[in-house]
């Protein structure tokens, strides 16, 4: 049964009133403003910004893909494009889109009314704007996860500007795990830790995921960078160094990367969907248990990343494939936490118009879609044979990044417009926006597993004209280019609607019943 403190502590009240806090920002707020509501507002546009040169770099290699040959990129451009898109979209879209909306969040549903250890955000912020310069000046073209020997045999001069992005990135990231830590472990001591919000929980998940796996990721980059100066040899094997290493390494910043924006993703979630519909969260522990197994088991998993190189399978990657199956557990316990959320009484009207809930909905079909499809990935011949090799792991986490993490950022932005602005955004090009983007993200995913299936090949320029893979192909670009229009129609709502928008008053997501409300049974606790 529900308990008393299940309302405040699933974020089951509104929170705050609209206010036009974008439009009030002067320059000094937007560079220098310690204020949460600043710093989540100048992260949260940089990171639509970084989406939208992500995407146009996307929108540019699948135009030469959508048919066989050469047609305006060789091999070297059509690289830098992937690593340009890959690089952005995850460090500078992803992760640090979900991370601002907390930065957002956290102050009103953890009661502090502040951001705690702001300098720290501040500075991570502006260090992820210098690593996307140096990105963006060096042009790498060694992928987005950089494989020695391939990343210090290509580049030009100023390839050592990739790798300081890569250790600035990792500071940045650092820095941002100490604030979204700090904020949810002073909330859990205040308040007590039965009663902390669930966003707080999330805190402390992603504050201890980004502490301790971007160490490696900084030793990684600054590693490459001094083998690519000559001073040492640890990664390149012409002089002795050791390709392994920087797997293990790599990895255990690699694959917790992929639950650094999904942990704020599902905490804006938890804060959301009571929101809409006017009745908190299924189950309280359950969502508490599944980001502590979460936490835990995304440190363990990261060598099925690298099975592939192993011809023989031995105890360590039996030991992978079982840990990897494990993480389903956590995984289930949020979504099936959701859908009894979802199914236990009358979704109100109210919020199956409002468009920040269809985003909802739709994030978490996709994270059931490519989270059901991840069990192959822990299947060592089937991962080994075709899984890493083929289309199939971009269709995995362009399901997740994407469809779920993309999605979730879209949810909240929607959701906390009047907040930003004071005004609504346009529900009819934010139903646009919604269809295009659902339809295209679907195509573009199932079309990247068919591909995964006919074994069509990663990083490659050109193929062969086969019926299989050309027609796919086409069709995924098409998928692409909806995505694309649903994002600028995304950024026209937005900007069109900060001024003209309808003004909105008091609560801006009021819960609205259809006339016979069902009755059900209670949520569990």
């Amino acid at each position: 049964m529900t308990s008393a403190n299940d309302t405040a502590r699933m974020g089951g009240l509104p929170h705050w009133e609209p206010a036009d806090v974008l439009g009030k920002m002067t320059l000094s707020d937007l560079l220098f403003s310690l204020d949460y509501r600043h710093i989540a507002i100048k992260g949260i546009l940089t990171s639509i910004v970084m989406l939208g040169l992500g995407g146009l770099m996307a929108m540019l290699f699948r135009t030469e893909l959508a048919v066989p040959d050469i047609q305006f990129f060789d091999a070297r451009p059509y690289m830098s494009l992937m690593t340009l898109h890959g690089m952005l979209m995850v460090f500078g879209f992803v992760i640090p889109f979900v991370v601002n909306l907390m930065y957002y969040m956290m102050p009103k549903v953890l009661g502090t009314d502040r951001l705690i250890f702001a300098r720290g955000a501040q500075w991570s912020y502006w260090l992820l704007i210098a690593a996307a310069l140096l990105l963006v000046i060096s042009r790498p073209d060694f992928t987005w996860t950089f494989y020695p020997p391939m990343s210090l045999r290509v580049g030009g001069e100023l390839i050592w500007m990739g790798y300081l992005a890569i250790v600035l990135v990792a500071i940045s990231e650092f820095l941002a795990g100490c604030v979204v830590i700090a904020n949810g472990w002073s909330a859990a001591k205040r308040i007590g830790w039965s009663k902390l919000p669930l966003m707080g929980w999330a805190a402390i998940s992603e504050g201890l995921l980004l502490t301790i796996s971007t160490p490696a990721l900084a030793f990684v980059g600054g590693a490459l960078m001094t083998d690519w100066l000559g001073t040492t040899a640890l990664f390149d094997p012409a002089r002795g160094g050791d390709i392994p290493t920087f797997m293990f390494l790599f990895w255990f910043y690699g694959h917790p990367a992929v639950y650094l924006p999904l942990m704020p993703a599902i905490a804006v979630l938890y804060t959301l969907m009571p929101r809409f519909l006017g009745r908190p969260i299924w189950s309280y522990w359950s969502g508490v248990t599944a980001f502590a197994i979460l936490t835990v088991l995304s440190f363990v998993v990261y060598p099925h990343h690298f099975q592939p190189a192993n011809t023989v399978s031995g105890l360590l990657e039996r030991t992978t494939q079982i840990l990897t199956m494990l993480i389903f557990i956590p995984s289930t316990l949020h979504v099936f936490n959701w859908i009894a959320t979802l199914w236990y009484d009358d979704i109100p009207i109210s919020a199956k118009r409002a468009i920040p809930f269809k985003f909802i909905i739709a994030a978490i079909f996709f994270l059931i879609l490519g989270g059901v499809t991840a069990y192959l990935n822990a299947q060592i011949a089937v991962n080994a044979d075709f899984v890493h090799n083929t289309y199939f792991v971009p269709a995995h986490f362009h399901a997740m990044f994407v469809g779920f993490m993309g999605n979730m950022a879209m949810a909240g932005v929607y959701y906390l417009y009047p907040y930003f602005t004071g005004r609504m955004f346009s529900q009819r090009m934010g139903n646009l926006h919604f269809w295009l983007w659902q339809v295209g993200i679907l195509g573009k995913v199932m079309m990247m597993y068919y591909l995964g299936f006919v074994y069509f090949p990663r990083w490659v320029v050109d193929y062969l004209p086969l019926p299989q893979w050309a027609i796919p192909q086409l069709m995924l670009t098409g998928a692409a280019y909806l995505i694309g229009l649903g994002f600028i129609v995304f950024v026209f709502n937005i900007m069109w609607s900060s001024t003209r928008g309808r003004t909105v008053q008091g609560d801006p997501w009021p819960v609205e019943m259809a006339d016979t409300p069902a009755t059900a049974a209670a949520p569990a606790e």
